[in-house]
């Protein structure tokens, strides 16, 4: 049986975590759970031994020497966007370079699993799915009534997983709660398994237009000591969308199974403080940081002392000359902040 091709992608502007988080180096190159950058981490977990491939990595020109850097002596295959068109059209290109019976793991590069093993053998069973002709999504098993995700409903049982009843968009948080308490739902985490010929398939019979521009422009693309890229000008016209949208909540085949992996997205400073853990009083701060009579704060320094007296929920995050300092609830609006922006 054919291994498991991871495709990652690996984009982002750095807004959300800023300012630790820059659009010169976003979170995915950033060691924010440990020694290694979320990318490293993600490439770690797909080993030749637990039946994945070699990697194929889709990212962005500005973002090539950053990839570059953490690949080197992996091996790893990469597709340079010349422009980001969303993740519909960057799972395209990977699909034209692949056999279309190649099982796709498309994945993003900055997310965290605490549970790996559970985290592969939900990758066997949703391999297993895509190779029957679904177009499967790997969800994750709800901790809380989140309202940040979306969220996918199961529907009839399949052999190690579910056909998808319905994706739901991110609800309020009296829905997420009741999703919650049906145990019938799964967070939707973004990453997906199909073979490659079944995604082009798709792509083509809901979004043609998209599916036509993305071929002219790996037919006109180019490669280079094996790394791929489109031509620029023809993928520039390709349009954005997500796959999402493009094609899993259309197609007829979609199936998920769900994953309880301890995972998150890293998507604010929040989701860091609650990945991290901490101590008795919840708190979780490095040594060049003081704390008297708080709970649940998280501190992050790159250098200058930080203490902290009487608070509660609350992060503080120290890099170079900025400074931020957030309710955890406020976490979410970090990115809408002018620093964030680069003003």
């Amino acid at each position: 049986m054919s291994k498991i091709v991871p495709v990652i992608l690996c984009g982002g502007s750095g807004t959300r975590l800023w300012p630790k988080s820059r659009p010169e180096r976003p979170k995915p190159f950033l060691p924010l759970l440990g020694r290694q950058s979320l990318f490293a981490e993600t490439l770690g977990r797909m080993p030749a031994d637990a039946g994945f491939d070699v990697p194929l990595v889709v990212t962005g020109e500005s973002l090539r020497p950053l990839v570059e850097a953490e690949l080197a002596g992996r091996g790893c295959r990469l597709i340079v966007e010349p422009t980001g068109r969303n993740t519909a059209p960057a799972i395209a290109l990977a699909a034209h370079r692949l056999p279309p019976d190649a099982v796709m793991l498309v994945c993003p590069s900055d997310h965290h699993i605490g549970e790996v093993s559970e985290y592969h053998a939900a990758a066997v069973a949703a391999a297993d799915l895509a190779r029957e002709g679904f177009m499967v999504a790997i969800g994750v098993t709800p901790s809380h009534p989140e309202t940040g995700y979306g969220y996918i409903r199961r529907g009839a049982k399949l052999s190690g997983g579910f056909v998808v009843e319905r994706f739901v968009e991110k609800p309020h948080h009296r829905s997420a709660e009741a999703y919650l308490a049906e145990r019938n739902y799964s967070w939707n985490a973004g990453i997906f398994a199909f073979t490659a010929g079944s995604f082009l398939k798709e792509l083509a019979t809901h979004r043609p237009e998209m599916a036509e521009a993305v071929a002219r422009a790996v037919e006109a693309g180019s490669l280079t000591d094996d790394v791929f890229t489109p031509d620029p000008e023809l993928f520039a016209a390709v349009s954005k969308e997500s796959v999402d949208y493009a094609v899993m909540e259309h197609t007829e085949k979609a199936a998920v199974v769900p994953a309880d992996m301890a995972w998150s997205d890293i998507g604010s400073w929040s989701a860091v403080q609650q990945a991290r853990g901490g101590d008795a009083q919840g708190n979780r701060a490095p040594p060049n940081a003081e704390l008297v009579d708080c709970r649940n704060v998280l501190v992050e320094s790159d250098g200058p002392r930080v203490s902290v007296i009487g608070l509660e929920d609350v992060i503080v995050v120290v890099d170079g000359n900025e400074v931020l300092v957030t309710s955890a609830d406020g976490a979410q609006l970090v990115g809408s902040l002018k620093g964030a922006q680069g003003e």
